[in-house]
């Protein structure tokens, strides 16, 4: 017989549990910490403005902030980064969206097992879980060390490319269950993973992820301030169409 203790939930971060970006608070801190030349925090005050200003879609915004480390942690050493991410977690932590919050606390109440798959680098994901989530798993992109335990530039591995094939495959080595299920996103990035469990929902989504998740009839919950919105396709239509 199926118990809660081996029903997964599983949850994005950026944009769903934390209100802003691991990777872009990561690479601002280690501009501040001058690992990364100062320049790069102007760059990076760049990319996010013209996100802001509209001038590109969020995912555009997501693979600059990932190009733009790539290019800046080639020669840095692990350590540096680690630093940086214990540094910049405390200050960020609890900056969190109240849906997220509630839904952690219910489902550890009722003893779901929980993990979180992000495209930020491990290192500030897994800082990020032992400061203040507390997940039983999290898994973030993960960058190439040479033999001098310096960075490459280049990417080990990605989650965000396939989150659903990396749940697919956790939940066959932990003995755990899709029934009863959930996850929640917040972009397309997400919606692999969210097609396998069986309580999907499109949180604060992009125009990417509402598409699907209006075709695929999952919840979309809207949270606005202090206040949360679960809305249907009456009230997503788009104005502009």
């Amino acid at each position: 017989m199926t118990t809660k203790k081996n029903k997964i939930a599983i949850f994005d971060i950026d944009g769903t549990i934390f209100r802003k970006n691991l990777h872009f608070e990561l690479i601002n801190e280690l501009s501040w910490m001058k690992i990364f030349p100062t320049e790069v925090r102007n760059m990076l005050i760049k990319i996010y403005t013209g996100w802001l200003e509209h001038e590109g879609t969020y995912e555009e915004y997501r693979k600059a902030l990932v190009a733009l480390y790539a290019e800046h942690i080639k020669g840095c050493t692990q350590a540096d980064v680690v630093k940086a991410c214990q540094t910049l977690i405390p200050f960020h932590a609890k900056r969190t969206y109240i849906f997220a919050e509630k839904l952690i606390k219910e489902l550890r109440k009722d003893g779901y097992h929980l993990i979180a798959v992000s495209g930020s680098p491990i290192e500030v994901v897994e800082e990020y879980n032992r400061q203040y989530l507390e997940f039983d798993n999290v898994f973030g992109s993960i960058y190439a060390l040479d033999d001098e335990g310096k960075y490459t530039g280049e990417a080990a591995f990605e989650p965000s490319r396939n989150k659903g094939h990396l749940v697919e495959q956790y939940v066959y080595e932990h003995k755990l269950t899709f029934e009863g299920s959930y996850g929640i996103g917040d972009t397309e990035s997400d919606s692999s993973f969210l097609k396998l469990v069986e309580n999907p929902i499109a949180f604060n989504p992009n125009k990417n992820l509402k598409a699907t998740a209006e075709k695929e009839n999952w919840k979309i919950v809207v949270e606005k301030k202090d206040v949360v919105y679960e809305v249907n396709k009456e009230c997503f239509k788009d104005p502009t169409v």
